[in-house]
């Protein structure tokens, strides 16, 4: 069973648990912006000026001038015409998905995407396939069969297979840390005349020119979900749209239609993060060189990590014994990596996921491979399936 575990941050990549300090390397702050001043005093002169709430949903009362001028200065950051705020991400996917596609659509998505996702794709009612992970040739062999199925089955009608094709999928995965190609996934929308939904929620503020993310790239992208709990270090979600789309869910998505507004003080942590983040080059960059080399410790270790490097770095393992075995071990060390178990995960595929942030200084990465080299013998001991 999992349990809740009450945490408080102390700043510097540190928090006290279970009355220690630790190192976190389980957050999802990857800048530090939770903590950064300029964030606070903007959140404090927002909560000064406006109050505590917004008062009312955004087509009641809800709708301030600082909702509406974060919404235009995100648009601008990535790059599309428009922008929405909603108050989380899972809201977002698991509200907008149904909107855009219903019992006679067609969806795909990577099989590792979120459950946030998941769970608006099937509310939907679309017919949807699970892609093989990153495989590309593979979406392509699911959309050639499913409207040629589709077409066969229709010989006698001049209607299109299905009213819309979506592909949705994840452009950094939140359990592996991998990328997807974008730049490919654009021009398969294009030529099977798909809608391409990207979820940038751990791209946006660490990769891409001033933090814009794996998506802004590419116009051609329909939908980009943001979320403000991560790099941005606040909460909520913003979606990068067209202004068609924009209106569009104004009138028609009930996670936006049917909740009060972002309050006050959150919209302006978020416009502090934003102002800041084309200015965090230099964090970035140093983030990078640690995930780089910590990828390279796990592997020289034996541990099975991601093919490539980035600012979320599993240890995959054998069962959840193992996984919690060696988060227990970390922890004993002074290091905070929390287990990830089926079913958060595939059966199987249980790990203990290491995310990096800016903020932690050469000394913490140093303590962490340590810990890391002192503890690989558990992930050997401890019992796997068979005998768990």
């Amino acid at each position: 069973m999992r349990e809740l575990r009450e945490i408080e941050p102390l700043g510097a990549g540190q928090v006290r648990c279970g009355g220690k300090i630790l190192l976190n390397f389980s957050g999802n702050d990857y800048l530090g912006l939770s903590q950064h001043p300029a964030v606070i005093d903007r959140a404090r002169a927002y909560l000064d000026r406006y109050g505590a709430g917004a008062g009312a949903s955004r087509l009641v009362t809800g709708t301030l001038d600082i909702h509406e001028q974060l919404e235009a200065d995100f648009a601008a950051f990535l790059n599309r015409e428009a922008a929405l705020l909603f108050n989380t991400g899972f809201q977002a996917n698991s509200t907008l998905l149904p909107t855009l596609f219903d019992r006679s659509s067609l969806i795909l998505c990577d099989r590792l995407v979120h459950n946030s996702l998941l769970q608006g794709i099937r509310a939907s009612k679309a017919k949807f396939i699970r892609y093989r992970h990153n495989d590309l040739g593979h979406l392509e062999q699911c959309l050639n069969q499913s409207l040629n199925q589709k077409s066969n089955q229709n010989l006698h009608q001049t209607d299109k297979p299905y009213n819309r094709i979506g592909i949705v999928t994840e452009t950094l995965f939140s359990m592996d840390g991998d990328r997807a190609d974008v730049g490919a996934l654009v021009d398969l929308a294009q030529r099977y005349n798909a809608w391409l939904y990207l979820d940038d929620a751990h791209g946006v503020g660490v990769w891409g020119a001033q933090g814009q993310g794996l998506a802004a790239l590419y116009p051609e992208v329909d939908v980009t979900i943001v979320t403000l709990g991560k790099a941005f270090g606040s909460f909520g979600a913003i979606v990068g749209c067209s202004q068609h789309l924009k209106n569009y869910w104004i009138n028609t998505c009930p996670g936006l239609i049917y909740t009060t507004a972002l309050p006050p003080a959150t919209i302006g942590a978020i416009q502090g993060a934003l102002d800041l983040m084309p200015h965090l080059d230099s964090e970035r960059i140093y983030l990078h060189e640690q995930a780089a080399n910590l990828h390279h410790t796990l592997q020289g270790l034996g541990y099975t990590t991601s093919a490539e490097p980035s600012h979320i770095l599993p240890i995959r393992l054998q069962s959840p014994a193992q996984a919690l075995a060696l988060a227990q071990a970390l922890e004993d060390q002074e290091i905070l990596a929390t287990a990830i178990r089926s079913p958060t995960v595939p059966p199987g595929s249980d790990r203990v996921r290491l995310t990096l942030s800016s903020v932690h200084p050469p000394a913490h990465y140093q303590a962490l491979t340590q810990a890391l080299a002192k503890v690989i013998p558990i992930i050997h001991i401890a019992p796997c399936p068979n005998n768990a």
